[in-house]
């Protein structure tokens, strides 16, 4: 009889881990969910895809105005405009994927309940069809780069690795957002706060150079700003000093790649650990 009872006796079982199914089933889902939602997003609007370039050449507008015209600081920097519309688009694409990552999960609670689901697609989702909308608006970058008469160099061969990398942290942010926000939404809130504060704190209004010297140890923790810094002289501008020049040496920038390699590795330990038990915690 007490056997009896113990092969009945309840034990806990595992959800779906991150990657759920394999690696092949991941990727097609990943692709499928991505395309689809990059064409919901402009699904029955009258102009569709063109919103994609208005979008931030709207944003860039008013900003060029404010800091040509009021504060007079696009005067001082060489390609001002271009430097503004380049980073707008840069910037945009890690907070459009990073705040949509934050309720993604939850939001998908219907499809998170499915047997063998790859919890990890939902917010990887987000970042890549971010990134369709960001190869949208680098059409309009290129344009208005090559309209207003920046140079064509060997470095723009280095785009792609600016892209990349970016691409990455904000994969490593959305991941960890995500996954925290299925048990605390005050996730939300915070990141909502966050998001703002690295706008600011990253050199996408102003060059890393007109940063007061009391200011730029606390801009230089920011990841994001060695990166926007080392792609303005990739492409911008090859007489800025790029993230190694901006810091005054390699040492500066030990802080941020830190931070940043310890994002990549809390946010794939977190959702691990998360992802079997989303469901439950729904």
């Amino acid at each position: 009889m007490s056997d009896a009872v113990a092969e009945m006796e309840l034990r806990p079982v595992r959800g779906p881990s991150a990657l759920g199914g394999g690696g092949r089933r991941f990727f097609e889902l990943l692709y499928l969910i991505s395309v689809t939602e990059f064409k919901k997003t402009y699904f029955g609007t009258v102009l569709g895809y063109v919103w994609s370039l208005l979008r931030p050449l709207i944003l860039f507008g008013v900003l060029l105005f404010v800091f040509t015209q009021i504060f007079r600081i696009g005067s001082e920097v060489t390609n001002y405009p271009v430097m503004l519309l380049f980073n707008l688009v840069l910037f945009s694409f890690f907070q459009e994927a990073t705040n949509s990552a934050v309720t993604a999960v939850v939001n998908q609670e219907g499809i998170v309940r499915k047997t063998q689901f790859p919890r990890l697609v939902i917010p990887m989702a987000t970042v890549l069809t971010s990134l369709l909308n960001l190869g949208m608006n680098f059409i309009a970058v290129l344009i208005f780069m090559l309209a207003y008469g920046v140079a064509i160099t060997w470095t723009w061969i280095f785009l792609p690795l600016i892209v990349a990398v970016l691409f990455v942290l904000t994969a490593a942010v959305a991941m960890l957002l995500s996954s925290l926000y299925v048990r605390y939404r005050d996730v939300a809130i915070i990141w909502t706060v966050g998001a703002t504060t690295l706008f600011y704190g990253t050199p996408v209004l102003y060059p890393f150079e007109i940063v007061p010297d009391e200011f730029r140890d606390i801009l230089l923790v920011n990841p994001l700003t060695p990166l926007f810094e080392q792609a303005r002289h990739w492409i911008i501008d090859p007489s800025a000093p790029g993230a190694v020049g901006a810091a005054g040496g390699w040492g500066p920038l030990i802080a941020p790649i830190a931070i940043a390699v310890t994002t990549c590795v809390l946010a794939v330990w977190v959702f691990n650990r998360e992802a079997p038990r989303v469901a439950e915690e729904l």
